[in-house]
């Protein structure tokens, strides 16, 4: 807990450099958030190029807002909020333009194909399925529940810090995972 203690204290530092100016805190910023962000965005979006655009914009947000940052909370329950509302921005967007979505998927089932080995064993070949289809499902998850079962299950924040972000109580962040894991079962079950 002393180790958080230190990091958020670290984040809320470089927050007061990058209010005063110095713009290479923002760098010390992305490079401790940049990869826990960029899977959260990937497992909400289930699109990579989705995930890293979103975590870009994310740090564009953060230091367009860093004269409003305010250290109430930790650092991070600010930055996957952003993250957050740009990811359920972009699945709107994704439902009112599905001809991309449907591009992009093409693309990215090719360069899997071009990936796989035909000499891996039907086990490998059963884990990919099986992680596809909780990727699948994942996305199929209403926002509370996939914000809510991402920042859990993948990047392992408390209920308290999810409770936060999502602007709610710990027993609602607990009847949303508990939600999650249920539909997520249920999906999952046929196949």
């Amino acid at each position: 807990m002393k180790d958080q203690q230190h990091d958020d204290d670290d984040d809320v530092h470089c927050m007061e450099r990058l209010r005063q100016g110095d713009e290479l805190a923002l760098n010390d910023l992305m490079r401790r958030w940049k990869e826990p962000l960029v899977t959260f965005c990937l497992r909400y979006t289930g699109n990579v190029t989705d995930a890293c655009e979103i975590a870009q914009e994310t740090f564009v947000k953060v230091h367009g807002s860093r004269h409003r940052y305010q250290p109430s909370a930790a650092f991070s329950t600010w930055l996957f909020s952003i993250a957050a509302n740009l990811c359920r921005m972009r699945a709107r967007w994704r439902t009112r333009h599905p001809e991309v979505l449907e591009a992009d998927r093409e693309q990215v089932t090719e360069r899997v194909a071009d990936r796989i080995d035909p000499s891996d064993p039907s086990l490998e070949s059963d884990r990919r399925t099986l992680a596809s289809d909780l990727d699948s499902a994942i996305q199929k998850l209403p926002h509370d529940l996939r914000v809510a079962f991402v920042l859990f299950e993948i990047q392992g924040q408390s209920y308290r810090e999810i409770g936060q972000i999502l602007k709610c109580t710990e027993k609602a962040v607990e009847r949303r995972l508990a939600k999650a894991r249920e539909r997520l079962r249920s999906m999952l079950e046929p196949k």
